[in-house]
């Protein structure tokens, strides 16, 4: 069966096994009808340009299927930047910058090579709300449906006829321009008033970049340099962007032994292994020791509460080592449903100065609201550079959980019922029923839910040890698929 997953954190397939180029056109028609009547829409004291910044990772794919959706885009009279290999942060800030209706990301974030995505950004350079990819999905639909009563006219089925076609006239069709926005993005970050490059420099830190051969081996580097790690000290691991992975691209610690014995063996300060479209951000400590990606945010917090008071927002399946060092600081914590957007749409409710997610995503709202791996490594290097530490240091500072992330497939059975049965054996424990099912224990927590980008249901457990984590885990998934 074909395999393609539409939900609100996008389309995302297997090229040419879902994820067709009759699939891509669809969409991105539906996409351009949307941001059409975005156009001209104030943003500020201007105008949103009838414009679409298109940026990729190095699938691959991507060149052909970039070309397919700016190509889209340009029929349905809409003007396209392409900002070529971009990180997923870049291209959302760089919607901003153009005053663009909206943009799109070529990637499939952590899945494997053979999958692309289509990750959909309203004008204000975040993921579409729940509703506004509710919209695009109903409109792609309309558009199937009509080709298909198309179909049926010309077989002689009927007299139905299709709603006309959202393509511009020959003398409307959009432009398209090229553009790079990666100082751009650089500049934001150094500009920051809590980053200070040349602390950084001093430091003379020796750093290992793994860019799993996508755009975070370009971007991180120069990044990098910018904050004033000699080039010398920079020393690049799968940093050539061929598209082709040279490991599992989701940046665990079950992927990256051998970016781990580079740290050690080359006696560097720490490591820096970001996915394929550098939104997540996980990091490898002094010595070749893997720190969990759950701490990312954690380590991001610490920092920024060191500078700004005001409220944390991160998701549900995130480790509770936040609510610790968030007591430290005497700060708040509030949870999300898991999705980037989930989160960023809390973080403007309660007014909160950061957020993240607990798969190695860091949002400064200062910045822009999304994850960006950039500014995980800068905020990174600046806190151990103004304390003085090794990251196995400050590692050694943070609260000391395990949390455990498991998958299981569950064939046709219903997941929201197999779920809503969980809930209600639970019932007498503290449970969420925002996302999935959330069971706090007394020894941990396990979150069940089915997932935004894979045909699976994910159980995160968490627990002071690995051994408690995994039996948590386990029992969850066991009593989960036992039904």
């Amino acid at each position: 069966m074909a395999a393609l997953v539409v939900s609100i954190s996008g389309i995302r397939g297997i090229v040419g096994d879902g994820l067709d180029p009759q699939v891509l056109v669809r969409f991105v028609a539906a996409y351009a009808a949307w941001c059409r009547g975005k156009a001209g829409s104030p943003q500020g004291t201007r105008a949103l340009r009838p414009a679409v910044v298109v940026g990729r990772d190095a699938r691959v794919s991507g060149p052909i299927l970039a070309e397919i959706t700016m190509s889209t885009l340009q029929a349905a009279g809409l003007d396209v930047i392409d900002a070529g290999l971009a990180t997923t942060p870049t291209v959302e800030m760089a919607v901003i910058r153009e005053r663009a209706a909206g943009g799109i990301i070529l990637s499939a974030s952590h899945n494997p090579a053979e999958w692309n995505a289509l990750k959909l950004l309203g004008p204000s350079g975040e993921f579409l709300t729940p509703a506004e990819a509710e919209d695009v999905i109903a409109r792609a639909a309309v558009g199937s449906d009509a080709a298909a009563a198309a179909a049926a006219t010309d077989a002689g089925g009927g007299d139905a006829t299709p709603p006309p076609a959202p393509w511009a006239a020959w003398n409307a069709l959009g432009s398209r321009a090229q553009r790079d926005y990666l100082d751009m993005h650089i500049d934001a970050i150094l500009a920051l008033p809590e980053i200070d490059s040349e602390g950084i420099r001093t430091r003379g830190f020796r750093v290992v970049v793994d860019g799993v051969n996508s755009v975070g081996g370009i971007a991180i580097p120069a990044l990098l340099r910018r904050l004033g790690v000699s080039p010398d000290n920079i020393i690049e691991v799968n940093c050539d962007p061929t598209g082709v992975f040279a490991h599992p691209a989701e940046p665990l610690p079950e992927n990256l032994v051998t970016t781990c014995q580079v740290v050690e063996r080359e006696g560097a300060d720490l490591g820096i292994v970001v996915d394929p479209d550098a939104d997540r951000l996980a990091l490898i400590e002094d010595g070749g020791r893997y720190m969990s990606e759950e701490l990312t945010q954690v380590l991001a917090a610490d920092f920024w509460w060191r500078h700004h008071s005001g409220p944390f927002v991160t998701n549900l399946s995130s480790s509770r080592a936040i609510e610790d060092v968030a007591a430290r600081h005497g700060q708040e914590v509030y949870r999300s449903a898991v999705g980037e957007i989930n989160v960023v749409e809390e973080m403007k409710r309660r007014g909160a100065v950061l957020g993240g997610e607990g798969n190695g995503g860091v949002i400064l709202p200062a910045l822009h609201y999304g994850r960006d791996a950039l500014v995980g490594v800068a905020f990174t290097l600046q806190h151990l550079a103004t304390e003085g530490a090794r990251l196995s240091e400050l590692r050694a500072r943070m609260p000391a959980y395990h949390i455990v992330k498991m998958k299981t497939e569950i064939g046709d059975r219903n997941a929201d019922a197999l779920l809503e049965q969980m809930a209600r054996r639970y019932s007498g424990a503290r449970v969420s029923t925002v996302d999935g099912v959330k069971v706090d224990l007394d020894e941990g927590w396990v979150h069940l839910r089915k997932s935004n980008t894979e045909p699976i249901v994910r159980v995160y457990a968490e627990a002071a040890s690995k051994d408690i984590a995994t039996a948590l885990g386990e029992r969850f998934m066991n009593e989960l698929l036992d039904g």
